[in-house]
């Protein structure tokens, strides 16, 4: 069976966003100021290489996230940095959403049913793992289904005070198992976790209406 993989951008203080909207707080926000150093950029080129599909909010998506690596793919075709956002482009994209009918964007489609139906048909199929891309609401959501299957936090060396958790619905907690870390020369740190217990039924809540 796939894995579903969520990957955030964190604090140090465990937030994924700040309550100060306008604090700039990651070493890289998907800008050209990209602050990783070498082998931080590759290691996230191979995490990329490990899926072949990505699962998008409808927010993040008419966002421009597809336009915006698309774009980067074209720009940096031969900056081996960049290999991740030709595997954007090319892998196939499902978004969440029921309020969508068809999709405007290539090798992209709908999946309008519930959350935990979808997610979990999506990873009965045959592949490789699959990606989660969206926001903290999102993630939210997918963490009280209980359908992750691997946490991959980029902690950012610094604290931002206050902000939202993607673990916001946990209020009974949610014990993981540290899969790996490694810090790198530009101050971020990676920390991969999995649920520790796989088998245990988690609480379920409804997804928000506005991150469908």
């Amino acid at each position: 069976m796939r894995k579903l993989i969520l990957q955030m951008q964190m604090s140090v203080d465990g937030c994924v966003a700040a309550s100060n909207s306008g604090l700039d707080w990651q070493l890289w926000g998907w800008g050209d100021r990209w602050n990783w150093d070498d082998a931080l950029k590759q290691y996230f080129n191979e995490v990329f290489e490990s899926v072949d599909a990505i699962l998008l909010s409808r927010k993040i998506i008419e966002e421009g996230y597809l336009d915006h690596w698309g774009g980067a793919a074209r720009n940096h075709a031969a900056d081996p940095h960049y290999a991740f956002a030709q595997k954007v482009v090319d892998a196939r994209k499902v978004v969440l959403t029921n309020k969508l009918k068809v999709s405007r964007w290539p090798r992209t489609e709908i999946a309008a049913g519930r959350m935990a139906d979808e997610v979990n048909a999506l990873k009965r199929q045959p592949g490789a793992n699959i990606l989660c891309i969206g926001g903290v609401g999102f993630a939210s959501s997918l963490v009280a289904e209980g359908l992750v299957d691997e946490f991959q936090f980029f902690i950012n060396p610094v604290a931002v005070g206050s902000g939202r958790s993607v673990f916001q619905y946990q209020r009974n907690g949610h014990e993981l198992r540290l899969l790996g870390s490694k810090a790198y020369e530009c101050g971020l740190v990676v920390n991969r976790y999995a649920p520790a217990l796989q088998d245990k039924a988690p609480p379920r809540y409804q997804p928000l209406p506005e991150f469908t």
